[in-house]
């Protein structure tokens, strides 16, 4: 079984072959996705909102991040990890982005990080990939900005937007990026950029034209039951399924059918 590198999702891009790539927090799930054939797992700073209970994933500390990380990259063995880099753990500047990106390989065992952001962050993202870390890009909706942008809107609708992702894109590509995440960008903006760009696109809710898709697994297996973004597929309802397994345990104590003497000792 060997490893998928960032050489492979070039070699995909090349050939035409579809990137696939879903996000991880934990141990368990991690090593079902990876079982599973998927191209790669980002540990993705939406474990704040899905697993965590924050309102956004700008309360995410590295704390949080490299707690999840740990645990994911413990159960992969062929994907791809990628860590999000959390909020103002790459801001404020390229020393601390370097620093911070280098934890993630170090001491969580992932293989790539991912930043947020075109303009100045893409010195940020030069600065990784000059020690030696693979980074992937993220343009169009970039939740840790979105109190900026007014909310959780669709990007580059106007040209002038439109233009300046197709800018970041191709300064991010300079800069040593691996790929592009396009989330939350009109399809023709998608196509453009996957066409003009000699890295591959991932994209989440930016159309079939990317060079890949990523979701979170929360909304495709349906365990998230607050909010199902548009763009998301669910593809199973596990929280039924948990849900019931809960009600069930409850009446069999309830009535006294559990334990049963096939779940306990005898003497």
């Amino acid at each position: 079984m060997e490893k998928v590198t960032v050489l492979d999702f070039a070699r995909k891009k090349a050939s035409g072959e579809k990137i696939t790539m879903l996000t991880a927090y934990d141990f368990p799930t991690a090593r079902i996705i990876d079982g599973s054939g998927i191209d790669a797992i980002l540990v993705g700073d939406s474990l704040g909102m899905v697993v965590l209970g924050y309102d956004s994933t700008v309360r995410v500390s590295m704390r949080d991040m490299m707690h999840h990380a740990k645990a994911v990259a413990r159960g992969v063995k062929r994907a791809l990890v990628i860590a999000d880099m959390p909020f103002m753990s790459y801001q404020t500047d390229p020393a601390t982005a370097v620093r911070n990106a280098g934890r993630f390989v170090r001491e969580a065992g992932c293989s790539a990080v991912k930043i947020e952001g075109g303009g100045e962050m893409v010195e940020r993202a030069r600065a990784i990939v000059s020690a030696g870390i693979p980074v992937i890009g993220h343009l169009g909706l970039t939740p840790q900005s979105c109190s900026k942008m007014g909310g959780y809107k669709v990007q580059g609708r106007d040209s002038r937007k439109a233009g300046e992702i197709i800018a970041d894109a191709r300064r991010l590509e300079e800069a040593g990026c691996f790929a592009l995440i396009l989330e939350c960008v009109p399809v023709s903006l998608a196509r453009e950029v996957t066409a003009k760009a000699g890295i591959p696109t991932i994209g989440i809710g930016a159309g079939a034209d990317c060079d890949g898709q990523v979701l979170v697994i929360n909304d495709i297996i349906g365990y998230f039951e607050d909010f199902l973004p548009r763009f998301a597929k669910q593809y199973a309802r596990v929280s039924d399924v948990v849900r019931k397994a809960v009600q069930d345990f409850k009446k069999d104590i309830e009535r006294g059918e559990f334990p049963d003497k096939d779940h306990s000792f005898t003497g």
